[in-house]
């Protein structure tokens, strides 16, 4: 419609006049606020409708708002002002920052944010540096400031001082499974390749993390701890300054700009919490267990961070029936052809949502049944769009002889949607790249 339609105000009138007559005043009304028609040319019913419709979405905005005020509050928070963080993305823009940071006796608080790989691919690039000092913020753009580098034809320019940081031994340098950041920085720049070796005045809080008295800690904030489980830097926090942080961003897209307010206040508080951990722990150190010299509880060496939940290998992954080489989903000899996610397009039934929202993630194209749905609605989706239809137990049989033979995978429900997502990916051999990452998602 609005193709053919365009910024036209007498065929936009005359198309809300025709969609009385076929829609329900509601989406009449969407389509009036749409085209943004002044309100005496739209009709009264539509007016009054539209104006309801308003009053609604406010409601639900100031609702959603004051539920993301009441959930703050359970979390860590930000304890210097928004104009306090700086996002940097030129070098002469870093400049200010590298004065402060760049100082003897700093100490500085480091993070790192990378887009998800969701295990798939390789190691991921820094998407953003975060430096915290005591009053300030800094989030560096490693990707544009890398972008200006290469144009300058000089990538020693803007990361020497990130270099001059790492081996400055007069600088204290805190983190939270800093080897495992550092070969990402290597990853991302090949002129700090070499950093894990020249690192000089870094404290682990992960070191620091494995040997905290956990029911010390606890017993000092039992009014404000959250009944939900935590784990990494999060559960320290949450034992040392009584509070969890709010990782509900920790896998968003970071390549992704602008970054969101929300984004913004997740990567500043990610470094700046490491300080306010540092300075409890150094004033009552005894109160965690641990020495009363901190550097005591410090290894030469930064600790990697926890590893998650190792992968499949190609010999781990079973077929869904729980029985490799047995079942619905038996394998031939002869593998598929090598296919991209944006060539393979499913229909998950309304038990397998986890799956398909992380199949999604990954570039996939992506329909799932609505909850209300019949099982069989998979099928009639996959004979009309060309779908391969993924389920799993009693209605994988009815399913099947209703398309294609191939056109239905059984999977296995018993397995968390990563896994499942795995089986699938190996099946129909799809190869997923970094690119394909969130391509869906934008």
């Amino acid at each position: 419609f609005q193709s053919t339609i365009g910024e036209n105000q007498c065929l936009q009138k005359h198309l809300l006049h025709l969609l009385i007559k076929y829609c329900n005043l509601k989406t009449v009304a969407r389509w009036a606020r749409c085209f943004r028609l002044p309100k005496d040319m739209l009709p009264h019913r539509v007016a009054d409708e539209l104006q309801k419709l308003q009053i609604q979405e406010r409601v639900e905005e100031e609702a959603k708002a004051g539920d993301y005020t009441e959930r703050k509050k359970n979390y860590y928070q930000l304890p210097i002002p928004r104009a306090n963080i700086h996002f940097l993305q030129t070098c002469e823009e870093t400049l200010p920052c590298w004065e402060k940071v760049l100082q003897p006796g700093q100490v500085v608080g480091i993070d790192m944010e990378c887009r998800p790989s969701f295990g798939m691919v390789g190691k991921s690039r820094i998407s953003l540096l975060q430096i915290a000092l005591k009053d300030e913020v800094f989030l560096l753009d490693l990707p544009q400031l890398l972008k200006q580098a290469e144009m300058e034809g000089d990538k020693e320019k803007c990361f020497c001082f990130i270099q001059k940081l790492y081996s400055d031994a007069a600088i204290t340098k805190l983190g939270y499974g800093m080897s495992g950041d550092l070969s990402s920085l290597a990853a991302t720049c090949s002129a700090l390749k070499d950093m894990d070796k020249q690192a000089r005045g870094m404290l682990d809080l992960l070191t620091v993390d494995k040997q905290v008295d956990v029911q010390s800690a606890e017993q000092s904030y039992k009014d404000g701890a959250t009944r939900q489980p935590e784990k990494g830097l999060s559960l320290l926090v949450k034992h040392v300054l009584g509070k969890p942080l709010d990782k509900t961003e920790q896998l968003s897209n970071w390549e992704k700009r602008p970054l969101r307010e929300e984004q913004i206040l997740y990567a500043a508080s990610d470094a700046y919490c490491l300080l306010e951990i540092y300075e409890k722990l150094c004033k009552d150190p005894a109160s965690f267990g641990l020495s009363s010299d901190l550097t005591v509880s410090l290894v030469e060496k930064p600790s990697t961070k926890p590893r998650a939940k190792k992968q499949l290998n190609k010999q781990e992954v079973s077929s869904p029936s729980g029985q490799p080489g047995k079942g619905a989903n038996k394998e031939t000899s002869c593998a598929p052809a090598p296919i991209s996610p944006k060539e393979f397009s499913v229909v998950c039934d309304n038990m397998l949502q986890g799956l398909g929202r992380y199949l999604r993630c990954l570039g996939v194209d992506v329909q799932v049944l609505e909850k209300e749905d019949d099982h069989r609605r998979a099928a009639e989706i996959a004979r009309q769009e060309g779908r391969v239809i993924l389920t799993s137990g009693l209605p994988y049989q009815t399913l099947r002889s209703q398309v294609a033979e191939g056109r239905c995978f059984s999977v296995n429900c018993s397995e968390k949607p990563k896994e499942q997502a795995l089986q699938v990916l190996k099946h129909f051999n799809v190869q997923v790249s970094q690119a394909d990452i969130f391509s869906r998602c934008q």
